[in-house]
């Protein structure tokens, strides 16, 4: 098995500031499994489109299905950048072991704009005009 090595070059910043959830994630695990570090920052903005109410049952039953009775789960945080994260690591091959674990720990992910990323370059996705629901507004509301 071949391991990707992280390199020493400047990690990709994502501004995911109204970008749709499933690119950022497609994006984010793609540029990961090829070595690169990924932030991404903003992610209580990114956009989840569809009809608000039908997404916020969506994720409500999948919470409630992991909630009492089982110990394994599934385990859905409130947190958005927890949400994104596991976006991301639906898109990878094998989280729990090999080239997946290894991309998914060259992914950062943060609610707001840190400080030290303000003055750095990052890509920007383009918004959609659509019916969605933000990720913080989601973790609000499950």
């Amino acid at each position: 098995m071949e391991k990707h090595k992280s390199t020493d070059k400047e990690p990709l910043i994502i501004d995911a500031e109204n970008a749709v959830f499933g690119r950022i994630c497609s994006l984010a695990a793609k540029k990961a499994l090829e070595g690169n570090n990924v932030i991404i920052v903003n992610s209580e903005k990114t956009i989840i489109t569809g009809n608000s109410q039908n997404v916020i049952k969506r994720y409500t039953e999948i919470r409630q299905k992991g909630r009492s009775h089982s110990l394994k789960g599934p385990k859905i945080s409130r947190s958005a950048f927890r949400l994104l994260k596991r976006g991301i690591r639906g898109m990878l091959p094998d989280h729990k072991a090999g080239i997946g674990k290894q991309a998914l720990s060259r992914i950062k992910c943060f609610n707001n704009l840190p400080e030290e990323f303000k003055n750095k370059p990052m890509i920007h996705l383009p918004a959609h005009k659509i019916k969605y629901i933000t990720l913080g507004e989601l973790s609000q509301r499950i």
